[in-house]
């Protein structure tokens, strides 16, 4: 039988009936294992050092970086805290901030969604709205009320810049470069990190897809959520399709 690549998948620390534990929802598991990877749960720990983590990402062909309701601590770029901004995970944050530069010396494909993307941006030095729907000239881009099928549904559509690796992995499916994409975060990116590329913006020009360009390897974030049915949004299978094939050995 043949081997499954073996992808990380960031946890966040969450209280469990009573308990501190380490969790990932089933989504993001779910959608790996969907393309043909083999997902296992990276715990979190905010003593973690580089000689460790730099030990672990040495096991595995690929890492992802989810979403999560907790946001990253202001302090990590030099902000006070909004008051809409509620939930932290120090833990995630100092493993997130820790594996980021290593994945990427390690050119080990990496994919950040939502928080992780969020995260992407600031350990590469950038910054972020705390509250997005306050921001003059921005949309409210939190999710819709209603059942999990009409949070995740389609929410606004997105500008796919040209030259870019989003560009590539979806431009041959679809004419113009647009999609529709899904909407379930109060934070975005406000000073995007020196190096990275705008992959994808939002009608009202937040910035939706990063890339960096000098990464060898697969590194790119989206702001929303490709994990939510994959099969049946092109845009998300492309993702995940470009994502699977890049943690293939080489």
């Amino acid at each position: 039988m043949q081997k499954r690549p073996l992808v990380g998948v960031i946890a966040c620390r969450r209280e469990v009936e009573g308990h501190p534990a380490h969790m990932v929802t089933d989504k993001y598991l779910g959608a790996l294992r969907e393309y043909g990877l083999e997902p296992v749960i990276l715990p979190v720990w905010r003593d973690g050092d580089a000689g460790a983590a730099g030990a672990l990402l040495d096991r595995l062909d690929g890492l992802m970086l989810t979403g999560s309701y907790t946001n990253v601590l202001p302090s990590r770029y030099d902000a006070a805290r909004a008051p809409e901004n509620t939930r932290d995970d120090l833990d995630r944050d100092h493993a997130a901030m820790l594996w980021v530069p290593l994945a990427l010396e390690r050119r080990l494909p990496l994919l950040g969604i939502c928080r992780g993307f969020q995260e992407f941006n600031v350990a590469l030095g950038g910054t972020l709205h705390q509250a997005v729907q306050r921001v003059p000239g921005l949309m409210d881009h939190r999710e819709p009320e209603g059942s999990k099928a009409q949070q995740y549904a389609p929410s606004h559509e997105i500008d796919i810049r040209p030259g870019g690796r989003l560009a590539s992995l979806y431009g041959e499916r679809q004419e113009g470069l647009k999609a529709r994409v899904n909407s379930l975060h109060q934070q975005g990116i406000d000073r995007l990190a020196e190096g990275l590329f705008v992959e994808a913006v939002a009608p009202d020009g937040l910035v939706e897809a990063v890339s960096l360009p000098e990464a060898p390897g697969f590194t790119l974030a989206v702001q929303w959520h490709p994990e939510w049915e994959p099969r049946q949004h092109a845009l998300y299978d492309a993702i995940f399709q470009g994502f699977a094939r890049a943690c293939q050995p080489q």
